[in-house]
């Protein structure tokens, strides 16, 4: 029997390869031993706290629409790995993405180079695009950006780096401008970066290097874009300009219909059937943003909330930025202890929380239809294991 997908997932989460590291000289070393795909390819890198999942859709989706064979880097997935390496859309096949899992890691193993599970992925990525002939492939980064897996590109079309704020704070600084010194890692010599927040480090770091640095003003219009949220203004101000500076050929109206056809699940997105929102806002600005956005998009609605969240995160922040009491009397609120091993209980987000909720269980009915605006928001961990509980078509 040859190796199955289930097979490949146990390998990738196995007690040694599902663990942070940070750094380049794994990644480079069985790069180098593939024929280093990597420098075969155009590449749009994005770094960021929050949104640059939304950025790199943006432009992958407007990309397809004028006819470049794209490959999308994101993470994480939802339900499946696959998810997260993409050309023109369509998920890297299941046999496709076994074959290069299990090439990648003999080759690592034989030549004793111990990869991470994000230098294995990352690795699949860039031989699977350049095995296929990609034009443009949008990258996002993993964690950080200097020292991130992806980091290994010598040049590319244009570097992006979304909205700042603290998050890994174990592994990127305590500091927004430290956390911005990691984002700023991904600039190259003479390429050029796009942001739209004025840290020093950025004008520093592109001085040094020669880079062009442009910094936009976030005020683009939403109207065509499929994708909601009040912080989508900021993510399409970034892809905007990186067509504009990169793609000035791209005529409006395949913009606008790549901007129709963008999907992102899980940000912001709304599922009629259930009157729901879903959204996978994992630290203080992200639920602040998405917050903004409920309060702005349905200010009068009842709501319920089904929120949790890992351990890891600022979810005392969170809860704040979430509910306040005085606003929140009427709705309810549910958390759920999910069953990844580093899941906050109830107890502990309960302890934190300004409003009484209550414990989401096996044993508790929820009714999508009965008025309320349903809100599932935090962890991704969470989302895909409630979206198959209740049966949400997310994907779709």
């Amino acid at each position: 029997m040859g190796n199955t997908y289930q097979d490949a997932v146990k390998l990738l989460t196995s007690a040694g390869k599902f663990r942070i590291e940070l750094g380049l000289e794994r990644i480079s070393k069985i790069l180098e031993l593939l024929g280093n795909p990597q420098d075969k390819l155009n590449c749009i890198h994005v770094a960021g706290t929050n949104g640059k999942g939304s950025v790199c859709t943006i432009l992958s989706s407007v990309l397809k629409v004028a006819g470049k064979k794209v490959g999308l880097f994101t993470s994480p997935h939802i339900f499946k790995y696959n998810e997260r390496i993409k050309i023109c859309g369509e998920d890297i096949s299941d046999k496709d993405f076994v074959k290069y899992i299990f090439e990648i890691t003999e080759i690592a193993d034989k030549n004793g180079i111990d990869l991470t599970e994000f230098e294995i992925l990352t690795a699949v990525m860039f031989k699977y695009f350049a095995d296929n002939g990609v034009e443009v492939v949008v990258l996002e980064t993993g964690l950080g950006g200097k020292f991130d897996a992806t980091n290994v590109i010598k040049r590319h079309l244009c570097s992006v780096i979304t909205h700042v704020d603290l998050d890994h704070t174990e592994r990127l600084g305590n500091t927004k401008s430290e956390i911005a010194e990691q984002k700023a890692g991904i600039m190259k010599p003479d390429c050029p970066c796009i942001v739209f927040e004025g840290y020093e480090v950025y004008k520093d770091t592109a001085d040094s290097i020669r880079a062009m640095l442009m910094v936009i003003l976030p005020f683009a219009n939403t109207e065509k874009l499929s994708l909601k949220g009040a912080f989508q203004q900021e993510n399409l101000s970034l892809a905007l300009a990186v067509i504009e500076t990169v793609f000035p050929e791209i005529p409006l109206e395949t913009i606008d219909e790549g901007l129709q056809l963008t999907k992102h699940p899980c940000r912001f997105q709304y599922v009629k059937e259930k009157n729901l929102i879903v959204d996978g806002a994992h630290n203080p600005n992200g639920i602040d943003a998405l917050r903004q956005s409920l309060d702005m998009y349905y200010p009068a609605c009842k709501k319920r909330f089904i929120f949790g969240c890992l351990q890891n995160k600022d979810y005392p922040k969170m809860l704040g930025h979430l509910f306040a009491p005085e606003i929140d009397k009427d709705t309810e609120v549910y958390f759920y202890h999910f069953s990844h091993k580093n899941s906050c209980t109830f107890e502990q987000l309960q302890n934190e929380s300004p409003v009484k909720a209550r414990e989401l269980t096996a044993d508790v009915s929820i009714d999508f239809n009965d008025g309320r605006l349903n809100v599932i928001c935090g962890s991704l961990y969470m989302i895909s294991e409630l979206a198959q509980c209740f049966d949400i078509d997310i994907l779709g």
